[in-house]
């Protein structure tokens, strides 16, 4: 007997090394020589060093490191995602539980009166018939049971499960990533809305004093109904202009409140004074291809989930194989309550079982087939998701560069109106010029200045946009 018993503990131990499915072997390669640097990355000002996580350090503005650091902490997303997490880790520890054995302990009394029926050792119940007898109950008991891994399923399991847990990890990262970036975006945004309205509210006073003056001259003589139309056309599409500018002003207070957890308006009083828009560092490190692949979320949760998917085809393979399990059983008890103290008196059961559902007509072959399907789903997704990737950086990296190249242009266009507007107003001083040419030479420099201010809000846009398609911010 003890020579069957270690045989069979043998064979199960030399079985429950056996693991069927494919070993995960890591992502396929997408792209080739991806040391060699992006496609689009402007020489001098795009570097190959490593890049900074808290990619709004550099920039020196305080309000918005307080704002991603707060939307970092509070957003909702962000909150949702980190739920999920734990759910995933939690799951993660089910299923490491379940390959463990399953225990129960159960108590049990019962009373029963049989009519016509003299059990013996049972007292007969008063007033009933002689033949009547009442029975008493008593049991405690201990079950337990084991499933044998003998193929690995269970151990496939525990590695989809963890490899399912770090992809939810990785896509707490990614939703980091776009907040930081939404948030950054937000605010230059409404820095940029901000400046133009405070100067096309400059231009709409400037305007107002042309046709005033223009007015004057008419009545005089010395200017046309066409004069007066003209200037009235100019102050009339300035302020049309205007009004679209404070709702896209009220619109991203309102996001820059809602990504901070915060209800909208709360942000109003904060950000009512302006503040000018920060340029981006005069060299900007973004690391190579191969380090964004490396390290960007929403490709490591793509990697992830292709080796999550190859686990569950060992596990659907596994379904196809025999399943051994052992089901021990203890009970003592008896027909009066000082009988469970009693040891020596208990019943006792072990049983293996051996169970195969080799006959069932192709059902587990075709969720094998399922999963492979799956697997290469996520094959396919991932080499997607990289190619994806490498092309927002590349997209990014040609914007930024060409931003670059008009806010020099139009820098020098306001500098060149800046120069205009100073020999206006020295012409006007030494009387050999009218006040509408210095104000219409002001006026000019007024638009550079609104086209300047708008180019360097794309210039730090497009800075943004170039770390998140890094995949940086994440904690």
């Amino acid at each position: 007997m003890r020579s069957h018993l270690l045989l069979l503990a043998l064979s199960t131990s030399v079985l429950a090394g056996c693991t069927v499915g494919p070993d995960y072997a890591g992502p396929p390669k997408v792209a080739s020589e991806l040391t060699n640097g992006f496609v689009r990355a402007e020489s001098g000002v795009i570097t190959n060093a490593l890049p900074v996580a808290d990619w709004w350090k550099p920039l020196g503005d305080a309000q918005l490191d307080a704002l991603i650091t707060r939307a970092l902490a509070e957003n909702n997303d962000i909150r949702a995602a980190e739920a999920k997490l734990r759910q995933a880790r939690a799951a993660l520890g089910e299923q490491r539980a379940n390959g463990a054995p399953k225990a129960n302990v159960s108590a049990l009394y019962a009373h029963a009166r049989i009519p016509g029926a003299n059990l013996g050792g049972g007292d007969s119940a008063e007033g009933e018939g002689a033949s009547d007898s009442a029975l008493n109950l008593y049991n405690l008991g201990f079950d337990a049971s084991w499933e044998i891994d003998l193929f690995g399923g269970q151990r496939r399991s525990v590695e989809a499960a963890r490899a399912q847990m770090e992809g939810t990890d990785a896509n707490l990262a990614d939703v980091q990533v776009s907040i930081s970036a939404n948030v950054g975006q937000s605010y230059f945004n409404l820095r940029d809305r901000q400046q133009r309205i405070a100067l096309g509210q400059q231009s709409m006073t400037m305007q107002q004093e042309m046709l005033a003056l223009t007015r004057q001259r008419f009545e005089r003589g010395t200017a046309s109904a066409a004069d007066v139309a003209q200037i009235e056309s100019q102050l009339d599409a300035t302020t049309a202009q205007l009004a679209p500018l404070a709702a896209e002003r009220d619109a991203y207070l309102n996001a820059l409140a809602v990504l901070t957890g915060q209800q909208p308006g709360a942000v109003d009083a904060q950000f009512s004074d302006g503040g000018d828009i920060p340029l981006p560092p005069a060299s900007v490190p973004v690391g190579d291809p191969a380090g964004l692949i490396a390290h960007r979320p929403d490709i490591r949760a793509a990697e992830r989930t292709l080796a999550a998917d190859t686990a569950k085809i060992g596990q659907a393979q596994a379904a196809r194989f025999p399943r051994l399990s052992f089901m021990g059983l203890i009970g003592i008890g008896g027909t009066k309550i000082s009988d469970l103290g009693n040891l020596d008196d208990f019943v006792a059961v072990a049983a293996p079982q051996l169970s195969w559902s080799f006959l069932d007509f192709g059902r587990n072959k075709a969720k094998v087939g399922q999963a492979e399907a799956v697997r290469d789903e996520a094959e396919a997704r991932y080499s997607a998701t990289v190619l994806g990737a490498l092309r927002d950086a590349e997209d990014a990296l040609a914007r930024f560069r060409e931003s670059r190249i008009a806010v020099a242009a139009l820098a020098r266009v306001r500098d060149k109106a800046t120069l205009t507007e100073r020999l206006a107003q020295s012409r006007y001083q030494a009387g050999t010029a009218t006040k509408i040419v210095a104000l219409n030479a002001r006026n000019d420099l007024n638009r550079a200045e609104q086209d300047l201010v708008s180019a360097r809000a794309g210039l730090i846009n497009d800075y943004v946009a170039i770390q998140k398609a890094l995949g940086l911010a994440w904690r």
